[in-house]
This record gives C-alpha cells, sequence and structure tokens, in this order.
C-alpha cells in the first residue's frame, strides 16, 4: 500500500516549522501574556469576591448582636475591628465649637455632608460620633447640649487610599474628607477613642440616618467567570490559527468560513 508523502514523518515534521518563525513565536508569546493576564484578572475577581462574603459575615455576625453599654466592648478596643458594627449605647455631653463636617458624601442620589461631633463621656475621653447625613441644600445643626445618650454602630477609622488627598491637622479643622481618627484627635487636648460612632437616630430634623452597608455580593463572580471564558476563547483561537496555517502549508483546501482569516505570518501554501 502506497503512503502519501504528505503524511510521512519528516513530512510532518517539517510543516510544524514555521511555529518557530519569529512572527509565530511573537504570537504565542502574546497569546500567553493575554491568556496569564485573564487569568490572574479572574482570580483577583475571586479573591474580592472572598473579601466581600467575610466583610458580609462580619457585619450580619456583629450588628445582629443586642445592643450593650460602650463600657462593656471598650476591653476590645485594642483591636477596633472585632467591635465594629457592633450596636452600642453611650452617655456624654457634646464637646461644644468642635463640629466636622465631611464633604463630598451622597445619599439616595442626594449629595450633601456628615456631621461629626465629639461626645465627652464620663472619664474624659472624648468618642467621635457621625450624627447623621445633612442634604448640601440645608445647614448643619448643632450638638445638642447638655448630657444625652446616643445609640448606633461602631466603626472603626477611615483610612486614605491610594491617589486621595490627605485632611491636613491644622490648628482649627471644620471641612474634611474622612473620619480620620488620628487626624482629628490632634484637634483635642483630652484622648479620643480609637473608634467613633453612626448615630441611629438623629438628634435634628435636618439630618438623616447614615444608610446601611449594602450586604450583596457584587458582580465579582460573573466577572471571575467572564475573565476565565475570554482565556479560553484566546487559547482556542490560537488552536485554530495554527492547524489553519498548518493545513495550508500542506496544500490541503480548508474549508471557508464566514469569518475573515487574518494571517499571523506568511501562511501561503508551500510549494
Amino acid at each position: 500500500m502506497a503512503t502519501d508523502p504528505a503524511d510521512s514523518p519528516s513530512r510532518q515534521g517539517s510543516s510544524y516549522r514555521f511555529l518557530l518563525a519569529p512572527k509565530w513565536i511573537g504570537f504565542h508569546l502574546l497569546v500567553t501574556i493575554v491568556v496569564i493576564v485573564m487569568i490572574n484578572l479572574a482570580f483577583w475577581q475571586l479573591r474580592r469576591l472572598d473579601e466581600r462574603q467575610q466583610f458580609n459575615a462580619r457585619v450580619d455576625a456583629n450588628s445582629s448582636q443586642p445592643d450593650v453599654a460602650f463600657d462593656e466592648v471598650r476591653a476590645n478596643l485594642a483591636d477596633p475591628s472585632t467591635i465594629e458594627w457592633r450596636q452600642v449605647r453611650v452617655t456624654g455631653t457634646y464637646v461644644p465649637d468642635h463640629q466636622f463636617l465631611v464633604v463630598n458624601r451622597s445619599q439616595n442620589g442626594v449629595t450633601g455632608r456628615n456631621v461629626v461631633d465629639a461626645l465627652q463621656l464620663d472619664d474624659g475621653s472624648l468618642l467621635l460620633v457621625n450624627r447623621g447625613f445633612v442634604p448640601s441644600t440645608d445647614d448643619a445643626p448643632p450638638a445638642p447640649q447638655g448630657s444625652i445618650e446616643v445609640t448606633g454602630r461602631l466603626r472603626v477609622s477611615e483610612q486614605r487610599t491610594t491617589g486621595q488627598p490627605a485632611d491636613e491637622a491644622v490648628e482649627a479643622l471644620t471641612e474634611i474628607r474622612r473620619i480620620d481618627i488620628d487626624v482629628l484627635a490632634q484637634q483635642f487636648d483630652a484622648t479620643v477613642q480609637p473608634v467613633y460612632l453612626e448615630a441611629g437616630t438623629p438628634d435634628a430634623r435636618s439630618l438623616q440616618p447614615i444608610v446601611d452597608p449594602v450586604l450583596d455580593e457584587g458582580p465579582h463572580l460573573s466577572y471571575a467567570i467572564q475573565w476565565f471564558v475570554f482565556s479560553i476563547c484566546v487559547i482556542v483561537g490560537w488552536v485554530l490559527a495554527v492547524r489553519r496555517s498548518i493545513a495550508l502549508r500542506s496544500g490541503r483546501r480548508v474549508r471557508k468560513r464566514k469569518s475573515a482569516y487574518i494571517p499571523i505570518a506568511d501562511d501561503s501554501p508551500q510549494s
């Protein structure tokens, strides 16, 4: 039985040599880099999903616990993250003339500011209280006078992320970008607690309570799946490109497809 020369081992080996051409090597590297980047993006989204799930679980676990007096959780202040979102009650007197407005905030599509005052506790220390949100069209109400009990959830200090401007601890800081306790503590002579309180019930008609955090998982899982699918598509495209080039060089007829084929290198049949 005669053997087709095109099917001989030497002929088959020579049909793959074009894959080592400079243009094809560049194509292989491009495909490899693109696939690696896409897979890393997919795993990054999965890590963000895991972080989101942990955040949701922590918020749900801490916020579902019964209200307690602030003194009952002060033993945990060495690690404030363990008591964040706990509902607590605290009694004190607001310090006059030390109000801060957290600018560039929004709630329910309305822009405005958060109103923050310092509550002096029985031991002389201060607890910053986010009293609520006020729209830009309204004036920030002054803090109530005299002894007052505030109930709300504990929050940790807000931190500046990369690229965000910092709040300068000037002599009289009034407008701030975030509730950074380390910065605001420099405005007082007394000790400032390492957490702050988001008041549950506003003490003025113009104030609105701070909205609850959104406890969904976001689009991270769908984004991860998309990146995995994109990487598979690139690999499949690479395989099809190689197979088509091999077919063209072996002289076999290639069935025309509706989509246009863009050659990677010199894909003309070899004589």
